[in-house]
């Protein structure tokens, strides 16, 4: 018997149907027509099925006391011209919000105006963003019915059952105001301690019509397999919002819903489970995903939120998950390694040093993994952090670091004002823009805000900038590989720390303009997302998208022929550090690893493969390094072929899009790398 068949084999039968709140209505209702709107942002032109949504829908054509009264309008799923929602909405008795940072603001519009053209609709709105205090977000606007807070189930059947009656107090986890203007805050409901009496809005063919309404979109899927967190980190509302047990779905719906998502030909799904790898049944789903990819070729890629602590089957998840061809990156989040703040953020029951062991261990495999970052985080200092990075790539990081800056959600611990106080957290509020997103997505009607943390008592507004800008520099230099080769020499051979590397391109660099104009560029950039701006630099020209700071100006040192003047000097300046240093290093090695750098760089309109001659085994020395090996640095002439021609990119157009875009998470930057795949934009 394999073990997904003692698995289905030991689950247990099909769990009660759970109570229903007690309804205040006769029993010859009207039929009532409702109206969900989860509004997702769009990826690269792809949408996620409305899963929630789905949710709501599936649990009440099952539990409803008579469900044929209710008819169900296709859902809202992706952002559209306010007026066009509302024209489709308009008519509905009851309409459900599902509220995160990317579409409350469009929501409550489209809300709004409903109100004001139809005031007998029932407004609900639910989701992580309705704040668990919600009696100011009530007033602000009234034209919301009521909120609902948590699991939203049992919730929204419970709205629906009482709909004709409209009274409201024997719905719980619910928020409104009564006829005679009193505040009230319905107790909340106890977690479902069994989620599998919520239905699979796949198996139950709740999204058939969508789908049938919309033959040319390419569907992106949303999935749970357990629901839960045993996490409280201050800057999520994961853990808060669900509390600390974890829940699972039977193993037969889930392993059946994968069937479905090939049979429709899914390409990729983003798993939503907070801690995946956690439950010693997460492998063998892994394994049922991959044979079915292997049988059928979807699904295509599975993006899972790694489990906190390191642990031999989180190892052994992830490394099938790349084996398969699932993932484009194993993710390391660490967002802090500095103990002070990891216990400011209630992390510090996550082990770092378990972290730091699976980063070893797929590096040594040579599985491709990024880390995860947070600038701004309480009581990280400009040191702390610029420490912490260089500890995270002295483990073997050469991949990528994703540097996020810190914002802000209303149910997190850190959305408390109280909290914020204490560890001086100042905030800007700036547009939500998708990383690599295009123009068209920030000029809608409709623009979705965050609070950005921009400074802390223990990282002032200078120091913020100056830590952004480091960040951006280390990203440049080490991680789009434009001097990763030399940054590993000197520090492998001379030991010098790659924060010091670093920061000699961000000290006194004025005799250095090539250099000196990136440094000021970021400088400028930092303190521009202080006071509003985006979190990213649009051009026009190149895709008319937006770039992170460093691959924008990557593709201007290229566009612009500046790239051999930027080797040029970072070539001195780096001997400069040396001497400073009182190192003593031949000096053809420092020029051998930059000129082989630059020649490895991908570059377009390449006509002819290229041979390097060294004199020392430069190539070997850094492809060892890379998976954690150590081989000296020997005097060995060599000569490095290298291939440009096999992959050629004939176009600006085309290199910006497959090498600097798709190769964010790879690092594919430099000749040799294996081929990129496409990715979408925002997915990060």
């Amino acid at each position: 018997m394999s073990n997904i068949q003692k698995l289905r084999s030991n689950q247990s039968k099909a769990p009660p149907a759970p109570a229903l709140v007690t309804i205040n209505a006769p029993d010859n209702r009207e039929p009532l027509t409702v109206a969900l709107v989860q509004i997702n942002n769009s990826f690269s032109g792809q949408n996620y099925l409305p899963y929630a949504a789905g949710l709501l829908q599936a649990y009440a054509g099952r539990y409803a006391a008579h469900p044929e009264r209710y008819t169900f309008a296709l859902p809202i799923y992706s952002r559209i011209p306010v007026q066009e929602a509302v024209d489709r909405l308009l008519g509905v008795d009851v309409i459900g919000f599902s509220a995160y940072v990317w579409n409350i603001r469009i929501s409550l519009e489209i809300a709004r105006r409903i109100k004001a053209q139809r005031p007998e609709t029932l407004i609900v709105f639910g989701g992580p963003q309705v704040p668990d205090r919600a009696e100011a977000f009530l007033r602000e606007h009234r034209f919301v019915d009521l909120v609902c807070h948590g699991e939203g189930e049992a919730v929204f059947l419970g709205i629906l059952e009482n709909f004709p009656s409209r009274t409201w107090e024997n719905v719980p986890s619910v928020s409104y105001f009564a006829p005679d203007g009193a505040f009230v805050n319905r107790p909340r409901a106890e977690r479902l301690r069994d989620i599998g009496v919520v239905p699979s809005p796949y198996l139950e063919q709740v999204f058939e019509p969508l789908m049938a309404a919309n033959p040319d979109e390419k569907w992106l899927i949303l999935w749970e397999t357990n629901r839960g967190c045993p996490f409280q980190c201050t800057f999520c509302d994961w853990g808060s919002a669900i509390a600390a047990k974890v829940s699972q779905f039977d193993i037969d719906r889930l392993l059946k819903e994968v069937d479905w998502f090939a049979q429709k030909h899914i390409e990729f799904i983003f798993c939503c489970d907070a801690n995946y790898g956690m439950l010693p049944r997460d492998y063998e789903i892994t394994r049922y995903v991959a044979d079915i990819k292997a049988k059928t070729g979807y699904p295509r890629a599975l993006s899972v939120q790694n489990t906190k602590n390191g642990t031999e089957r989180a190892y052994k998840v992830q490394k099938l998950l790349s084996d398969a061809g699932l993932n484009k990156g194993v993710a390391i989040s660490l967002q802090s390694v500095d103990p002070g703040t990891l216990e400011a953020i209630k992390r510090q029951n996550i082990s770092t040093a378990s972290f730091q062991e699976l980063q070893r261990r797929f590096t040594r495999d040579r599985v491709e993994t990024y880390s995860d970052l947070i600038l701004g985080l309480p009581g990280e200092t400009y040191e702390t952090f610029a420490d912490g990075v260089a500890r995270v790539i002295e483990n073997g990081q050469h991949n990528r670091i994703q540097f996020n800056n810190l914002s802000i959600l209303p149910n997190a611990e850190m959305g408390d004002p109280a909290y914020q106080k204490k560890y001086g957290m100042v905030t800007v509020e700036t547009g939500i823009i998708n990383i690599h997103g295009s123009l068209a997505e920030t000029t809608e009607e409709i623009v979705e805000m965050q609070d950005l943390v921009i400074a802390t008592a223990s990282m002032p507004h200078e120091d913020w900038v100056r830590t952004r800008t480091y960040c951006w520099m280390t990203a440049l230099l080490h991680f789009d590989k434009v001097l990763q080769i030399p940054l590993i020499a000197l520090h492998e051979t001379c030991g010098v720390g790659y924060r010091e590397l670093i920061e000699a391109f961000l000290g006194d660099v004025e005799r250095y303009p090539a250099v000196a104009r990136i440094k000021h560029f970021f400088e400028d950039k930092a303190r521009d997302i202080q006071a509003g701006g985006a979190e990213y630099c649009h051009s026009r020209e190149w895709l008319d998208i937006f770039w992170p700071a460093d691959e924008y100006v990557l593709i201007e040192l290229c566009v612009h022929g500046r790239l051999q003047a930027f080797y040029d000097e970072a070539e001195a300046l780096l001997a400069e550090l040396l001497r400073s240093r009182g190192l003593a290093l031949p000096a053809d090695i420092l020029h051998e690893a930059v000129t082989l750098n630059r020649s490895l760089m991908k570059l377009p309109f390449q006509s002819a493969d290229l041979e390097v001659e060294t004199r020392y085994n430069m190539w070997q020395f850094y492809r060892a390094a890379l998976t954690g090996e150590q081989i000296p640095l020997d005097e060995r002439a060599t000569v490095n072929r290298i291939d440009r021609t096999s992959v050629r990119y004939e176009s600006w157009e085309t290199w910006y899009r497959e090498v600097i875009w798709y190769g964010n998470k790879k690092g594919a930057y430099l000749y040799g790398n294996d081929p990129v795949e496409r990715e979408l934009a925002g997915h990060y």
